[in-house]
């Protein structure tokens, strides 16, 4: 899918939320094992992170090419700040209502409303492609994604015992969380 929106942000600055391109396939892969570094709470360590740049590529291509995907770069002033991303939780009739979205951002831009922002649009994509719910998992210590996630209309469902194992063997739980959205869900209206 082709996404393309400029977001002004209340310093004036301009946050522009595009589709990741070919060409970002550096910068996106970069990006991955960088946040992985900078939080505890993403599902990779930086050395799982081993995709090549044809891979990076290829999937690339294939979130363009869905119609009810998106991958999207966020940059402000040029620079890439995060992604989110929105996709089917699965091809059957009875789960086309339901997509799963995320989002990161580098650690300097979290904490200053940009996060809230770049998903009032996402979410208001998914409605447009006749998506129904939006899901998301969120590790639980993680306070202030999952205030960001509640002050957006999302509801914990669920909660995943020890979903993530870390290194040094300890255990973190993870919420289950969605959001009704309105077919008419518009990001200048919240």
């Amino acid at each position: 899918m082709k996404f393309y929106r400029e977001i002004c942000l209340g310093d004036g600055r301009v946050c522009i939320l595009r589709s990741a391109e070919e060409q970002d396939a550096p910068a996106l892969l970069a990006y991955l094992k960088e946040v992985a570094r900078e939080t505890p709470y993403l599902v990779s360590e930086p050395e799982e992170i081993t995709l090549t740049m044809e891979q990076e590529k290829d999937f690339i291509r294939h979130q363009a090419e869905d119609e009810r995907a998106a991958l999207l770069m966020a940059e402000i002033d040029g620079t890439h700040i995060g992604n989110c991303s929105m996709n089917p939780v699965g091809s059957n009739i009875r789960y086309r209502h339901r997509c799963s979205v995320a989002i990161a951002l580098y650690r300097q831009y979290c904490g200053r409303g940009i996060g809230k922002m770049i998903l009032r649009e996402l979410l208001a994509l998914a409605s447009s492609c006749g998506y129904e719910q939006a899901e998301l998992e969120v590790v639980t210590a993680n306070e202030r994604a999952v205030h960001l996630y509640e002050s957006l209309g999302f509801e914990t469902y669920g909660m995943q015992k020890h979903s993530m194992k870390y290194k040094d063997g300890s255990y973190a739980d993870e919420y289950l969380m969605m959001k009704k959205l309105s077919v008419d869900e518009d990001p200048d209206k919240r």
